[in-house]
């Protein structure tokens, strides 16, 4: 096999995990790679069509038609052809992701989704603040944030936050837990709510992950499911007063009204009061890292 034939290979085999814009792009490359690879043999044709037109015996269907006519079929067939989705390993699969790759793993195919928006991030943040800060200080276990990868038995999946027990850290993996997380949080965007709301809640679900929040900033509305001991996950409802408390963070509960704030509330004064510190305290501990 020619060295152009395998850089041509290689570029058919990345068409699943190319975007739509990127999927214009490699048109163009097939193109390129087509030309180049018939070079030599439509010159020669082109050359004796020419001769055919100054003998006067040019007609339709002359070699320079039909290697024309050639290329455009072997065009539309690349084009047209069923893609065969390439399969990984999950090995294969952080071997190949950076910390920059936007991307899980499932059934052995690379799914890629979009960056988070502003909400997203911030909201994420101030989760992984509150409730980290409680974990480490609680002695409960530990936080993860993204890009930290949880392997499942059939996918491995990037949570925007999952807390695992002390008595699980085992699972902990150098770039992966491996296994189920106890409490695993999404952030439901417009890309991802058919993930989050589908697929991921009964893998969740079949994996067996004892406590699954779905936050959705654009309709604020936060779901918090806990599993029973039927393994299907049930919806709590927040109390009276839009407190929800966690079944596997000890002693923690959340206003749920605290993700919708603008902007949304300190972290030290939002444990302050999950602890029942006095907020004046809380104030002046954080006036004094403020330094205001």
């Amino acid at each position: 096999m020619h060295t152009r034939d395998v850089t041509f290979q290689q570029v058919l085999d990345t068409v699943e995990m190319l975007s739509p814009g990127e999927q214009v792009e490699l048109i163009e490359i097939i193109s390129r790679c087509l030309m180049e690879r018939r070079r030599s043999e439509m010159a020669a044709d082109v050359r004796e069509a020419r001769a055919d037109y100054r003998a006067g015996t040019v007609r339709r269907g002359t070699a320079a038609d039909v290697m024309e006519e050639s290329l455009r079929r072997q065009l539309l067939e690349v084009l047209l052809a069923p893609v065969e989705p390439h399969k990984m390993t999950y090995e294969e699969f952080l071997a190949w992701a950076d910390e920059d790759t936007l991307a899980e793993w499932v059934d052995g195919e690379v799914v890629m989704y979009s960056p988070a928006s502003r909400r997203h991030q911030e909201i994420g943040l101030f989760l992984g603040q509150v409730i980290g800060l409680h974990v480490e200080h609680s002695g409960a276990g530990r936080i993860l944030v993204p890009p930290f990868q949880m392997k499942l038995a059939r996918s491995g999946r990037e949570p925007d936050l999952l807390f695992v027990a002390q008595e699980h850290l085992d699972r902990l993996k150098e770039t992966y837990l491996d296994g189920p997380a106890d409490l695993v949080v999404e952030i439901v965007s417009p890309e991802s709510v058919g993930r989050d709301r589908g697929v991921k809640f009964y893998e969740y679900e079949q994996a067996g992950i004892p406590e699954y929040w779905l936050i959705d900033p654009q309709t604020k509305r936060a779901e918090f499911y806990q599993l029973t001991a039927a393994d299907q996950y049930r919806l709590v409802q927040p109390d009276a007063e839009g407190i929800y408390r966690s079944a596997v963070l000890p002693n923690f509960w959340l206003r749920v009204g605290w993700l919708w704030q603008e902007p949304l509330p300190s972290p030290i004064r939002t444990l302050a009061e999950i602890v029942g510190l006095d907020p004046a305290l809380a104030e002046t501990f954080e006036q004094a890292l403020t330094g205001r």
